[in-house]
């Protein structure tokens, strides 16, 4: 669970052994329980925020992403191990990096902020992406971050160019008779001939074979990706897909995910620039992504909407959710936390609501789309994409719950929004994170807040 920047700036906190405030299932503000002590993790001042965090459910060992290092601790938060990831000379004008060729740009020592960190746990390695050389990883051993490799000298291997560490996200897909595939999706910061900003990689058995991180399928029309055109910063100039949260399920994988659009407001002849909250699906067996569909999320309580996605987390319905919902105890649900409005994402209204979606009811909107799509009814409407409205083309074929799109009709947008449940709001302390688990048939959320507490 990480909370706001400044709740994680030294220190790393056990979030199960103190509740701060805790809610009625009426929403109704509950006493305090008496507190007892943090157990802490305290990293040195000089390195700054911590960025990641992930716990290897196996060991319950945890492994933090931070400014030059990875830390590996102990479930009570002793340091097992340290990795040094920088800093070291860069430029971030530099494409390819200057470690692949000359650069004349000005080279100054650089600080390495961790972007991504996942637990490859087929192959018992940690990958870690860090801001550094535009983007490269790292695969690290889980037992000692001993360095298994660190592809460097394909074009391939730089993945972002954005140097925050809320701009990327990697969902692993695993098999057992081949090779994993890692879907990585970036903000793209204005670069986006550099940069897909949604993408599926090789993860391959060997750590530095030559073929790790290589699009799953690239030749010279169709590509594993996603790239937004030139043409779309000439209509939004700022336009990027900021990357909230991402998941597998079934047989599909999904982005959520925070992009500008423009508006024509009621009454009004000029468009102005607002947010959208979107999720976006594609099929794990997709190589050409044909099957790239988003579907507007948004959540709305007594009048007022709330469209700024901050946070979210894949979680099971329960026995008891799931009754009052109408769907199965194992269905997945989505617990996501939006704040108020639309128009300001770096500066986000302090009232936010907690909403859950089920999964089935998102896709089976998808499929409503992709069925009368193909009866060639409406447009693609997806704008920022193709820029210009692009009819819908009628195939005669039966779309089931796991079609995976073809050549044509891809890639495709839903315009009408689907709407989430909302079960809490909050109007003084904006809420900035969830985790949501079952516990005895009950769902249970975990809600981290703008200035550091945490509602259960």
């Amino acid at each position: 669970l990480i909370m706001s920047p400044a709740m994680w700036k030294w220190t790393c906190l056990v979030s199960h052994l103190l509740l701060s405030t805790t809610v009625s299932p009426l929403g109704r503000q509950q006493p305090p329980h008496p507190k007892r002590p943090f157990i802490t993790f305290t990293g040195e001042q000089a390195e700054g925020n911590f960025n990641h965090l992930v716990v290897d459910e196996r060991t319950g060992h945890i492994y933090l992403g931070a400014v030059n290092r990875i830390y590996k601790l102990s479930s009570d938060l002793k340091v097992l191990v340290t990795h040094e990831t920088g800093p070291d000379d860069d430029n971030p004008k530099c494409y390819p990096p200057r470690i692949v060729q000359t650069c004349n740009e000005p080279l100054t020592p650089t600080n390495n902020i961790n972007k991504m960190l996942l637990i490859d746990y087929k192959e018992n390695r940690l990958i870690a992406c860090g801001s550094l050389y535009q983007g490269i990883c790292k695969l690290l051993r889980l037992d000692d971050l001993f360095k298994l490799g660190e592809p460097f000298h394909k074009k391939e291997h730089y993945l972002s160019g954005v140097n925050e560490s809320g701009s990327v996200f990697g969902v692993i897909v695993s098999y057992s008779n081949m090779d994993d595939k890692l879907f990585i999706a970036t903000a793209v910061d204005g670069k986006p001939e550099y940069f897909p900003t949604i993408s599926s990689r090789k993860l391959t058995k060997n750590s530095e074979a030559d073929g790790m991180f290589a699009y799953v399928f690239h030749d010279e029309f169709v590509a594993s990706m996603i790239k937004i055109p030139s043409d779309t910063f000439t209509i939004i100039p700022d336009f990027d897909i900021y990357y909230i949260y991402g998941f597998s399920s079934g047989n599909f994988v999904y982005f959520l995910t925070l992009q500008p659009e423009m508006i024509s407001p009621p009454g009004s002849t000029t468009k102005e620039q607002v947010y959208t909250s979107k999720l976006v699906r594609l099929c794990k067996e997709d190589t050409a992504f044909n099957s790239y569909v988003e579907v507007p999320i948004g959540c709305e309580k007594n009048g007022v909407e709330y469209r700024l996605l901050q946070a979210a987390y894949l979680s099971k319905a329960g026995a008891i959710l799931a009754r009052s919902l109408g769907v199965g105890p194992e269905d997945d649900i989505l617990f996501t936390v939006f704040s108020k409005g639309q128009k300001r994402k770096m500066k986000s209204l302090d009232e936010s609501a907690l909403c859950i979606f089920v999964l089935k009811d998102i896709n089976d909107r998808i499929k409503d789309r992709l069925q009368s799509c193909y009866r060639g009814e409406g447009t693609l409407d997806l704008a920022w994409l193709k820029v210009k409205d692009i009819p819908c083309s009628s195939a005669l074929l039966t779309i089931d719950d796991n079609f995976c799109g073809l050549d044509m009709n891809a890639p495709l947008g839903v315009s009408s929004m689907v709407r989430g449940l909302p079960i809490f709001t909050e109007d003084g302390d904006r809420m900035t994170s969830v985790i949501a688990y079952v516990y005895k048939n009950h769902s249970l959320a975990f809600v981290g807040t703008k200035s550091g507490k945490l509602k259960k």
